[in-house]
C-alpha cells in the first residue's frame, strides 16, 4: 500500500493492528535493498506495510522526524511504537518487529 501526505492518517492512523511504514526515496539504494524483505514480511506476518515516498510527501516525513532513509516506523492501533533506521537483514528486522509487538501484546 502506498500512502501520501493526504492519505496517511486513513492508511495508518485509523488502521487496527500493526502497520509498518517504510519511508523511502527513489534515489536511496538501501531503500531498494530492503523493499523485497518488506514484501516477504508482508506475506509471512499479519502486518500491513505502507510505503511513503519522502520526496513526494515531505509533510509526513517531517511530522515523524524522518532524517535518514530508509526509516521504518511501526505503528500499533495508530500509535508509533518503534522506529528502525537503515536497511537490515530480514532475520534481524523480524526479531526487532517481534520484540516491539510483544511489548504491546495483551497479556
Amino acid at each position: 500500500m502506498i500512502a501520501t501526505d493526504a492519505t496517511f492518517a486513513e492508511a495508518v492512523l485509523t488502521t487496527e493492528g500493526p502497520v509498518l511504514v517504510d519511508f523511502w526515496a527513489q534515489w536511496c539504494p538501501p531503500c531498494h535493498m530492503i523493499a523485497p524483505v518488506l514484501d516477504q514480511i508482508a506475506q509471512e506476518r499479519p502486518i500491513t506495510i505502507v510505503k511513503v515516498n519522502t520526496d513526494e510527501n515531505p509533510g509526513v516525513a517531517r511530522d515523524y522526524q524522518v532524517m535518514s532513509l530508509p526509516t521504518l516506523i511501526l505503528f500499533h492501533n495508530g500509535q508509533p511504537i518503534a522506529t528502525f533506521v537503515g536497511a537490515r537483514p530480514k532475520a534481524r528486522l523480524l526479531e526487532e518487529l517481534d520484540k516491539a509487538l510483544a511489548a504491546v501484546a495483551p497479556e
